[in-house]
């Protein structure tokens, strides 16, 4: 999902709908449901409407901090009215791993794998309708639906993981290793095999450190993809130099 998010240059939309889970979360809490269905509820209507307001630039940012705006107040209003332990709703923000129970578990297994199923039977579709904007502009029967279709995906891979890594951090993983990637690979199988590769040493290297140190593992994890980015830097502009 991160290689797509950098291909349709959606980085600013997936950090305000990690902050919309956040919002998500508190709403679970004040109606007595679980905060993953809260989560799911918030991130996906605002992916719905953001996707319908069409896809123009300068519109689609517009919807963004609309919707942004809304959810986010709605979150506050949400968590300043509920009379329960809203420190669920609040760990969503950073993430909590130990907060993972055996239902939560199975609850994020199941959605993973729908995510994927989808994702792989979508895939030719959503790679031809985020590589190549021009072509997909010449065929506006469906540019909107695969559109909406991955803002979807996009909410729902951020509710999957926002309760583990937090939704601050989720960006960070969302966007840098995918920008980094597409440095080194001049495929898109090659770009998702490199950005899975970023992802993971980055998390199991901050984890690492991390126990070392017993330092945030949140700022390890940062400053690793950080390094990866500015190595794909490097690399881009040494080819440049040679030609």
């Amino acid at each position: 999902m991160g290689v797509f998010v950098v291909a349709r240059q959606t980085s600013f939309f997936t950090h305000t709908l990690s902050e919309i889970g956040f919002s998500g979360a508190a709403f679970g809490v004040f109606a007595g449901i679980a905060p993953l269905t809260g989560m799911l509820i918030f991130t996906f209507l605002s992916a719905i409407f953001i996707g319908i307001s069409g896809e123009r630039v300068g519109r689609r940012e517009a919807s963004i901090s609309v919707f942004s705006g809304l959810f986010l107040g709605l979150g506050i209003l949400f968590l300043s009215l509920s009379d329960k332990q809203a420190s669920y709703a609040t760990s969503i923000l950073f993430g909590s791993i130990v907060g993972i129970n055996a239902q939560n578990l199975l609850e994020l297994i199941i959605l993973s794998v729908i995510l994927l199923v989808i994702s792989t039977i979508l895939f030719r579709k959503l790679a031809y309708n985020s590589f190549d904007s021009q072509g997909a502009d010449y065929n506006q029967r469906f540019n909107q639906l695969y559109s909406i279709i991955f803002l979807v995906l996009l909410a729902l891979t951020i509710s999957i993981t926002a309760q583990i890594i937090g939704s601050l951090l989720i960006f960070v993983l969302l966007t840098i290793p995918a920008s980094a990637a597409k440095y080194f690979g001049r495929t898109i199988g090659k770009m998702i095999g490199i950005t899975f590769f970023f992802v993971l040493s980055g998390i199991w290297i901050g984890l690492y450190f991390s126990y070392l140190t017993n330092l945030p593992v949140s700022f390890f994890i940062t400053i690793i993809e950080g390094i990866y980015y500015a190595a794909a830097l490097i690399k881009d502009h040494h080819s440049n130099s040679k030609l």
